[in-house]
């Protein structure tokens, strides 16, 4: 009920600035889900492996919900024109960084299982790192439609949720403190390496598939 148009012009940057955050989650929820189910599924069907244990799911889980309840809170694009949910968009987006996420972690595997034959449950807590270091890694990938070190950047609540939970879930895969088996800082950071290779490559994957989309549709594309 202010006087002038001015806050009517506000109300339409709140919502389009909702809204990318809302696209960014879906997509990210999707890659995701798409990484664990197919990793999972195969691991265990084929391979008899348990990459992580019942106790480590519920240590990730617990990491996992304040970095994404921050999204709520990230810097985004204001786009000028009018937004619109692109299903085909999404779920073409979600598929192929997904896909890329199972292709890290089996590649991890081969490394770690077949390669250097370390033994199960040391290999469980490298995996545990790797999750929780790489898991976020996708929210960065999808929250705008360039590369991830373009603007705008992220809000400081969001990387510094991503961040210490990263931080936390690192240190806990080194000591143990009996929930798993220590892994030293050596492999710690060696996983930290691996993680923000795959993030560079993912984003990689995701500037194909857009210009790809692009060119596909004709049109301009906006995730």
């Amino acid at each position: 009920m202010a006087p002038g148009l001015r806050v009517i012009v506000d109300a339409i940057k709140l919502a389009r600035t909702t809204f990318e955050r809302m696209q960014s989650y879906t997509i990210f929820r999707i890659a995701e889900t798409i990484r664990i189910i197919i990793f999972m599924s195969l691991a265990i069907g084929v391979f008899q492996f348990y990459p992580v244990t019942a106790l480590m799911i519920i240590v990730l889980a617990l990491l996992n919900d304040i970095p994404i309840l921050a999204i709520a809170y990230d810097n985004t694009k204001v786009r000028e024109q009018p937004v619109r949910w692109n299903m085909h968009q999404v779920l073409v987006m979600a598929s192929w960084l997904g896909l890329a996420g199972v292709l890290s972690s089996f590649l991890l595997f081969w490394i770690l299982i077949v390669y250097m034959k370390l033994p199960l449950d040391f290999v469980q807590s490298v995996f545990f790192a790797k999750l929780v270091i790489a898991g976020h890694g996708t929210i960065y990938n999808t929250r705008i439609d360039d590369w991830f070190f373009k603007r705008p950047y992220p809000s400081w609540i969001l990387f510094s949720a991503t961040f210490s939970s990263r931080v936390i879930g690192t240190i806990i895969a080194v000591y143990g403190f009996g929930l798993m088996t220590p892994i030293g800082w050596e492999w710690a950071l060696g996983m930290w390496a691996y993680a923000l290779t795959w993030f560079v490559f993912n984003d990689a994957v995701k500037m194909l598939v857009l210009r790809f989309y692009h060119h596909l549709k004709g049109v301009v594309v906006e995730i």
